[in-house]
């Protein structure tokens, strides 16, 4: 190991943890530190971090998938197994490489796992520290959305420095305040979001003449369950001007599955395409006049670039953003929801001049300098 190593090791197994992990790793590189990237499988990787400009991982602890994902967010008996491998894998793996800090990202089986076999609990005396970024959000509900809120509970747990990522969710971490660090520093995707816009720019995309509503659906408990993909299908037949939607493969089978094609298909106004890159989207988003979605991530970004976000969900963690007056709790309440639709396309909704709950850009610096 040369002197110049950060002895940092940074556990990703998502695209949406890599792109949140992405300006710490840009930062490590700028300075000139080598640092280990261990990549549980869960997604492919690969193409995203040539997009970036980051190192290929050092480590890959299962195969990656062809397919957009293993599990199709699906906890069932085969995630489970590799759950558990996962987390005998890192274990193993932590202790030969005996790093300063193990670092992971968010929510997902992979975090969980990173958390659970870089422990104190499975390695009685380690020297290293395990570092959660983007601790302290909470829906509430162990459910909604599931199994994400567990997960954050597990990794929150079994952490040794915390950092939170607004005022809101520091408070939620009031339980850990004797017993670990906790520092509020705002959220990765900040940096992960203009450090893609200006790339997108200079990629020289071309903007939509005319307004458009950006689509983004794909919870499984959306997808799962017939009434509420119905309630969202109805809330889309609200959208009167053009709308967009990159749509995820699980998605579309979802839309198959339950008899709901033709119902789509009526609505001219909406264009289905392939999921894009994380350049396109952020491009994508930053040019609409809103959003639709039951995603996180993009509840944070909707602040970030100051578009109202309608949140076809029944609980979300990322509260911070209900306070600012631009993203809407929807309950899936068709007539609500259609409501605030109408009142955004009709410019009734005045987009204030807000403070981003989640900080300013160049907090992945100040997390890398916090660690020196």
């Amino acid at each position: 190991m040369n002197e110049n190593h950060s002895r940092i090791a940074i556990v990703i197994g998502t695209k949406a943890e890599l792109i949140k992990c992405i300006p710490v790793m840009l930062e490590l590189q700028k300075q000139k530190k080598d640092y280990w990237f261990i990549h549980t499988g869960q997604h492919p990787l690969e193409k995203a971090c040539e997009n970036f400009g980051v190192k290929k991982p050092n480590f890959i602890l299962s195969k990656e998938p062809n397919r957009s994902t293993k599990f199709w967010s699906k906890v069932n008996r085969n995630s489970l197994i590799w759950f558990l491998f996962m987390i005998l894998k890192i274990k193993r793996l932590v202790n030969k490489i005996k790093p300063k800090y193990v670092i992971y990202h968010g929510d997902t089986m992979s975090t969980a796992a990173a958390s659970i076999g870089s422990s104190k609990i499975l390695n009685y005396g380690k020297e290293w520290k395990n570092v959660h970024l983007e601790a302290g959000l909470r829906s509430g509900n162990l459910f909604e959305p599931f199994p994400e809120e567990i997960s954050r509970k597990i990794c929150d747990s079994f952490s040794d420095i915390l950092f939170a990522v607004s005022n809101l969710s520091e408070k939620n971490l009031n339980k850990y305040k004797n017993k670990k660090k906790i520092i509020n520093v705002g959220n990765t995707i900040v940096d992960s979001a203009f450090i893609s816009y200006n790339k997108s720019r200079k990629m020289k995309m071309k903007k939509h003449k005319a307004e458009y509503v950006l689509i983004n659906i794909h919870r499984h408990e959306n997808l799962n369950k017939k009434e509420r993909l119905e309630k969202i299908v109805r809330i889309l037949n609200g959208i009167k001007i053009q709308a967009i939607w990159p749509i995820h493969a699980n998605t579309a089978k979802s839309i198959e599955k339950f008899g709901l094609v033709r119902e789509i298909k009526k609505m001219k106004n909406i264009k289905l395409i392939s999921l894009t890159d994380y350049f396109n989207f952020i491009f994508l988003l930053a040019n609409c006049k809103y959003l639709i979605t039951d995603g996180g991530s993009i509840q944070e970004e909707s602040l970030i670039f100051k578009k109202p976000c309608i949140i076809l969900r029944k609980r979300t963690e990322r509260q911070e953003g209900l306070l600012t007056g631009i993203n809407f709790l929807t309950r899936l309440n068709i007539k609500k929801s259609i409501e605030i639709i109408k009142k955004i396309e009709n410019n009734q909704i005045k987009i204030k001049k807000i403070k981003n709950p989640y900080g300013e850009k160049g907090l992945s610096k100040k997390i890398i300098d916090i660690l020196k």
